[in-house]
């Protein structure tokens, strides 16, 4: 993307290259938010320290919120996809752990840089509104695949709580993560949380001969 006005004066500000990508100018923001907090960054300060514009900044995200999420809605079709891609004979909550545990694995390399982003989505209440928003989205992937599974409309009891229960699986196991040594291994955490609420739901679907 060009510079706002073009001019080569901005090219460098505080002793950095210009960013000019959206994954260096979320990293930027994330070393701005753990040495002057979330709520006391500003737009303006994350631009001024990219040497990049107010807009140019919204050319790469909607709001300071839409880029601690990072591309949300590329993660949520990837979540889509390892459900779709599943083998039909694998038992549906089975199916569900295993993409949730693929769905959160990282690159080693990522994953100060993950658990950062997630004591943001977790800890900052300026962020919970939006943290609302995002995760009824996740658990519709999870309700839409369950009631593929079953027959059932996704408004039907049996898939909303299978994708409210997982949701609550997932965020539980997060929680533990971010309270723990950094070495903790959160798919071991992840799959351990499932296991235990797909015990359960499995006898909520026989129980309902789904």
């Amino acid at each position: 993307m060009t510079s706002d006005g073009g001019k080569a004066g901005a090219q460098r500000v505080m002793g950095r290259p210009r960013v000019t990508s959206r994954a260096a100018l979320e990293r930027l923001a994330f070393e701005l938010f753990a040495r002057q907090g979330f709520d006391a960054t500003t737009v303006d300060d994350i631009a001024a320290a990219a040497g990049i514009g107010r807009r140019t900044f919204f050319r790469y995200f909607s709001s300071k919120n839409d880029l601690v999420w990072g591309d949300f809605e590329d993660q949520l079709r990837r979540l889509r996809k390892l459900l779709d891609e599943t083998d039909p004979g694998v038992p549906m909550m089975d199916a569900i752990r295993r993409a949730v545990v693929e769905f959160n694995r990282f690159d080693p390399r990522d994953v100060p840089w993950h658990r950062q982003r997630m004591e943001l989505i977790l800890g900052v209440p300026t962020l919970q509104a939006d943290a609302t928003l995002r995760y009824a989205s996740w658990r519709a992937v999870v309700t839409e695949f369950v009631a593929g599974r079953t027959g059932l409309p996704p408004s039907a009891m049996v898939p909303r709580l299978a994708g409210s229960v997982v949701l609550a699986a997932a965020v539980a196991a997060y929680e533990h993560w971010l309270s723990s040594e950094p070495e903790t291994d959160l798919s071991e955490l992840l799959d351990e949380a499932i296991r235990q609420v797909g015990a359960g739901l499995t006898a909520v679907l026989d129980d309902a001969g789904a």
